[in-house]
């Protein structure tokens, strides 16, 4: 939510190092050039999970004999599980930062989670978009409200029928703050067929000089997430 594609390009040249071709899709309102949200220009959920499934089968079309994995970092971990759900799946599907964002999975009871989903719906409706400084602005209504309605109610604004049978791996960030080992849990329980899901925690004693376990900034040194996910794959039955 609000990193535009360019934030991970330390991801994608790891794994680019690892022999692995990878891209980083665009973040819709946060590219450089593109329009940003606004009352004209509004996204759902929907819209973004469409963009996932639009890349994985060029992917395929490109290169038939090549896997495709999916690897979903925070609200992007909750796109992509809206596409595996929903449309044909991809071969492996990876998560950091992954949560269910329901107020009840955080401290303190979640208020100020609960607060800012109360909030949302007004906000956007005056100005037709969720503008500054809100969390994740300037960000669409439509996707804003649903996020919103996802903080209140725990319930994916995508349709979640059964759970994700594609081999994944979840990668919990040891010390995240925005997606707490409770949210982290409940979205592996909730989404995942458990027979097929790996769980690894990147604990704050395995990051590189300068590192972090932060939600966002990990991505700055990935080189520990890559592998482990490179050694994740390798391991899986063929």
């Amino acid at each position: 939510m609000a990193v535009p594609s360019a934030f991970y390009r330390p991801l994608v040249a790891a794994f680019e190092d690892r022999g692995w071709e990878a891209q980083a899709l665009p973040t819709r309102g946060f590219e450089r050039g593109e329009p940003v949200a606004s009352r004209q220009h509004d996204w759902s959920y929907a819209d973004e999970i469409q963009q996932i499934a639009d890349a994985v089968a060029k992917a395929r079309a490109d290169r038939p004999e090549r896997p495709v994995i999916v690897l979903g970092h925070s609200l992007g971990a909750q796109l992509g599980a809206g596409h595996e759900l929903n449309h044909p799946p991809s071969d492996g599907f990876v998560t950091v930062g992954a949560g269910i964002p329901h107020f009840r999975n955080y401290p303190y009871g979640g208020a100020p989670l609960l607060a800012i989903s109360v909030m949302i719906p007004v906000v956007t409706r005056v100005r037709g978009y969720l503008p500054k400084p809100f969390f994740g602005a300037p960000g669409a209504r439509t996707l804003m409200r649903e996020w919103a309605g996802f903080l209140r109610t725990g319930r994916p604004p995508f349709r979640a029928e059964g759970t994700i049978g594609t081999p994944s791996l979840v990668v919990q960030l040891q010390g995240d703050a925005l997606a707490v080992s409770k949210a982290n849990k409940a979205f592996a329980d909730q989404l995942l067929d458990q027979t097929v899901t790996t769980r690894w925690v990147y604990t704050k004693d395995a990051v590189p000089e300068g590192g972090t376990t932060d939600h966002v900034h990990w991505a700055r040194t990935p080189d520990p997430v890559v592998d482990r996910i490179v050694d994740w794959w390798s391991t899986l039955p063929r």
